[in-house]
């Protein structure tokens, strides 16, 4: 191996994860210190972060229950995030890249409008007229499958913390360097199992990763209610 760059030595090295099952029990173990202590919820961004915080909050005894957030995706190559919405208005903008692309506030708004919608789908899909928990003064893990930009996580990040909980731990089994030391400026705790260099996506870094369905959140969520 001599002769590669260092950033390609330390990504070969790196294994992938089987799927996000596998990953969020592997991510449960290095969140034990907070098994079975009272006060702590597991939070899911869906889609993808679902399957991850169920193994988490299975693994912890604690509850379990999504925050929906939407991305905000670059028009014709959605999988970039400007930017993202959470419930309770929160918005969260990438000003730099919105100034690099050029997008103009009018198509901005566009792509807010549209995934503002799909935000309350999955509110009343997978919460229906369910409550959501009082998380003052409690220790929430917010949990997804990888992060790339950041900006759903951010988003989720300012969600949560207007609602007063004692601590906020963000934790995902991949995601790059950058990504994790911008996060720590918003959370109490960062907790990620790899850091690869190149990153690239979060897809690389699974060897099996499906999209997750809406039936396999309400599944997921129905089994942690049944405890």
């Amino acid at each position: 191996m001599r002769g590669l760059p260092q950033a390609t030595v330390k990504t070969m090295a790196l294994e992938r994860f089987k799927d996000r099952y596998e990953a969020g029990r592997e991510l449960a173990r290095s969140l034990s210190r907070y098994a079975h202590r009272p006060g702590v919820w597991v939070l899911g961004l869906p889609r993808g972060g679902v399957p991850v915080a169920y193994e988490v909050a299975c693994a912890l005894g604690a509850p379990l229950e999504v925050l929906i957030v939407r991305k905000l995706g670059v028009p014709g190559h959605e999988e970039l995030a400007m930017g993202a919405i959470a419930p309770g208005g929160v918005r969260v903008l990438n000003q730099e890249l919105l100034e690099q692309l050029e997008i103009e506030p009018q198509r901005l708004e566009q792509v807010e409008r549209r995934e503002q919608v799909e935000l309350e789908r999955r509110l009343q899909a997978y919460r229906g007229q369910r409550p959501f928990p009082d998380l003052s003064g409690k220790t929430v893990i917010l949990v997804d499958d990888g992060l790339a930009t950041g900006a759903s996580m951010r988003a989720a990040v300012l969600a949560v913390r207007a609602m007063k909980p004692a601590r906020i731990v963000v934790a995902v089994p991949v995601a790059p360097p950058d990504t994790c030391e911008a996060l720590l400026e918003l959370a109490d705790e960062v907790k990620v199992l790899r850091q690869p260099e190149p990153f690239r996506a979060v897809g690389l870094w699974y060897e099996h990763f499906p999209q997750t369905s809406d039936e396999e959140v309400r599944d997921l969520l129905h089994r942690c209610e049944k405890g």
